[in-house]
């Protein structure tokens, strides 16, 4: 695979890379102020944080950005139309201040046959997406995730996560493409609950662990086995973080069919 590394349009690493082979990030900061966010802790907070979205310092203003991101685009786009863009590791692409400049920019994927992974804790915007006139081309390009943790009480200015089940239901239901944020697991239970209320309409469910959070192993294989055997009734594909199965002690081969397997070949946009 081709690494990337320009303005825009870049390779992730490490447990980043587990969410997209190819991402792009406009904007540094988030107004969800979710606690438990590596944006406001540590390193993170130094480079990535702050409490409103700020275009990035490497681009003059988002026509800037938007010239720099067309102009990657282009430059890969073989390994793009066959992997993938996500939006984004750095701010949340839906909220207010982000959307237009994040709405610009999926536009170009669809001009160009890059199919596009979105991640947000926001629902406020879905009546409008539902009112623009996407082709069905178009539909198939486009997967809409949201991040589930059960916990409104942590995430004091995003959308309820009852909202963004029913967000996630409406798009679902539209013809689009849903996925599904399990992480971090703040409890088994709350992180269960998303499961199950979110079943349905849900083509993926990607679940990890937080960072620097101990969690008891047994209570955790338990969590992954309630899993698997509830949503393997139901027909959805769950994807494993690495770290998480080391930490029950799980080897990913020896997950059942609905995992992601070892190869990590399952393709939203293909299967």
């Amino acid at each position: 695979m081709k690494q990337l590394n320009g303005k825009a349009i870049y390779s992730p690493k490490g447990k980043a890379g587990e969410y997209a082979e190819y991402a792009c990030n406009f904007y540094v900061g988030c107004s969800n102020q979710c606690e438990y966010c590596y944006l406001r802790k540590g390193i993170g907070k130094a480079t990535l944080g702050g409490d409103k979205p700020t275009l990035k310092k490497c681009f003059k203003g988002e026509k800037h950005a938007l010239e720099v991101f067309e102009k990657e685009l282009k430059q890969n786009l073989p390994e793009l139309q066959k992997r993938g863009l996500f939006f984004s590791f750095t701010t949340d692409p839906m909220l207010p201040e982000t959307m237009p400049l994040h709405g610009l920019a999926v536009g170009k994927c669809f001009d160009n046959n890059v199919p596009v992974k979105v991640l947000t804790k926001r629902a406020d915007w879905v009546d409008y997406i539902l009112e623009q006139p996407f082709s069905e081309r178009e539909k198939k390009m486009i997967a809409f995730g949201f991040t589930l943790t059960g916990r409104d009480d942590l995430e004091p200015n995003a959308s309820t996560n009852a909202e963004r089940i029913e967000a996630m239901y409406m798009l679902h239901d539209a013809g689009f493409k849903t996925w599904a944020s399990i992480e971090p697991v703040i409890t088994f239970a709350s992180s269960f609950k998303m499961v199950i209320d979110s079943r349905h309409f849900c083509d993926l469910f990607k679940i990890g662990l937080e960072s620097g959070k101990k969690y008891d192993k047994g209570l955790l294989r338990r969590f992954i086995d309630d899993v698997i055997e509830y949503t393997e009734y139901f027909g959805c594909k769950l994807y494993f973080k690495d770290s998480l199965l080391k930490r029950a002690g799980i080897n990913r081969e020896d997950l059942p069919p609905n995992c992601v397997n070892v190869n990590r070949d399952y393709n939203m946009f293909n299967n």
